[in-house]
C-alpha cells in the first residue's frame, strides 16, 4: 500500500464540469444559486420548526428534522463548489479535497438512505402496531436508529476511501464530472480498477437494493394493513405515506441507475447527478411541508409569534 501510494504524482484533478459552453454554465449558475438557497432554506426551516414547535415531537418530525438537516449537508458537501466552478474557466480541486468530498458525499448519502428506511419503519409501527407505538418507538429507540444512520454512513463511506486511497494516480489528472465521484476518479487511475470498481458496486448496491426491499416491503404490508381502517383513516395514512413514497422515489431512482451497473459512459450521469444533488434536496421540504397540515399549521405559528415579537 505505501509503494502504492509514492507513485502518485497527481495533486490537483481538472473536473470538465457539466457542460462546456461558457453561455450555459452562466445561466446554470443563475438556476442553481436560487435552488441551493431554497435547499437552505427549506430544509433550515423544518428543523428550526420541529425543534421550538411543541406539536411536533413525535417520532415522525423528529426523524424528518434529522431528515432535512442530512439533506443541508449532503448537498452542501458538491453544490456550493459546482455552483462557483460555473463562473470559472478551469475547475480544480485537490486530490485531497476530491477524496474529502467522496467521504462527506457517500456518507450523508447512505446516512439519507438508512433516515428514510426508519422513517419507513416509523409509519408501519404507525399503522399497523398502533397500541404498542409510543412504546416501540421511544425516545431512546428512535435515538438509536438515528445513531444506527450515522453509523452505517460511516461504515459505508469509510470502505469507499479505504479502497480509493491506495490507487495510484499518475496522470491524466481530469475528471470528467462536476464533482469527485469513484467511477470518474478510478478512470484516472493508473492502473486496472475493475475489483475496485466491483467493491463499490457490491458496497453502493448492497446498501441501496436491501434498503428498497426493506421500503417495498413495509409499504407493501402497510397498504394491505389499510384495508382494515376507515376511509378517513386511511385517507390520513396515505397522505402521510405518500409524501414519502414521493420522496424515496426522488432519491432511490438515480442512485439505483448510477450505482447499480456496471461503468459505461458518464456523459449522461452528470446530468442524472444534478437531479439528485440539487433538485431533490430542494423538493423535500416542499413535499413535506405541502402534504402536512401539522408541519404548515406550526409553521405559521412560529413565524407568527416572530412577526409579534418584531411589532412589538
Amino acid at each position: 500500500m505505501g509503494s502504492t501510494a509514492r507513485t502518485n504524482n497527481v495533486t490537483v484533478l481538472i473536473l470538465t464540469g457539466l457542460f462546456q459552453d461558457p453561455e450555459v454554465q452562466r445561466a446554470c449558475f443563475v438556476v442553481f444559486l436560487p435552488v441551493y438557497l431554497a435547499t437552505l432554506v427549506g430544509n433550515g426551516l423544518i428543523v428550526l420548526t420541529v425543534s421550538v414547535s411543541k406539536s411536533l415531537h413525535s417520532p415522525m418530525y423528529f426523524f424528518l428534522s434529522y431528515l432535512s438537516f442530512v439533506e443541508i449537508s449532503y448537498s452542501s458537501t458538491v453544490v456550493p463548489k459546482f455552483i462557483t466552478d460555473l463562473l470559472t474557466k478551469i475547475k480544480t480541486i485537490s486530490l485531497q479535497g476530491c477524496m474529502t468530498q467522496i467521504f462527506f458525499f457517500h456518507f450523508f448519502g447512505v446516512a439519507e438512505i438508512l433516515l428514510l428506511t426508519v422513517m419507513a419503519y416509523d409509519r408501519y409501527v404507525a399503522i399497523c402496531k398502533p397500541l404498542h407505538y409510543t412504546t416501540i418507538m421511544s425516545r431512546s429507540a428512535c435515538n438509536l436508529l438515528v445513531a444506527g444512520a450515522w453509523l452505517g454512513g460511516l461504515i459505508h463511506s469509510t470502505v469507499q476511501i479505504l479502497v480509493t486511497v491506495q490507487l495510484p494516480f499518475c496522470g491524466p489528472n481530469v475528471i470528467d464530472h462536476y464533482f469527485c465521484d469513484l467511477h470518474p476518479l478510478f478512470k484516472v487511475a493508473c492502473i486496472d480498477t475493475f475489483m475496485e470498481g466491483v467493491i463499490v458496486l457490491a458496497n453502493s448496491g448492497l446498501i441501496s437494493t436491501l434498503s428498497f426491499l426493506v421500503l417495498v416491503f413495509s409499504y407493501i404490508v402497510i397498504l394491505f394493513h389499510l384495508r382494515n381502517h376507515s376511509t378517513e383513516g386511511r385517507r390520513k395514512a396515505l397522505s402521510t405515506c405518500a409524501s414519502h413514497i414521493t420522496v424515496v422515489i426522488l432519491f432511490f431512482g438515480p442512485a439505483i441507475f448510477l450505482y447499480l451497473r456496471p461503468p459505461s459512459t458518464f456523459s449522461e450521469d452528470k446530468q442524472v447527478a444534478v437531479f439528485y444533488t440539487v433538485i431533490t434536496p430542494m423538493l423535500n421540504p416542499i413535499i413535506y411541508t405541502l402534504r402536512n397540515a401539522e408541519v404548515k399549521n406550526a409553521m405559521r405559528r412560529l413565524w407568527g409569534k416572530k412577526v409579534n415579537s418584531a411589532v412589538e
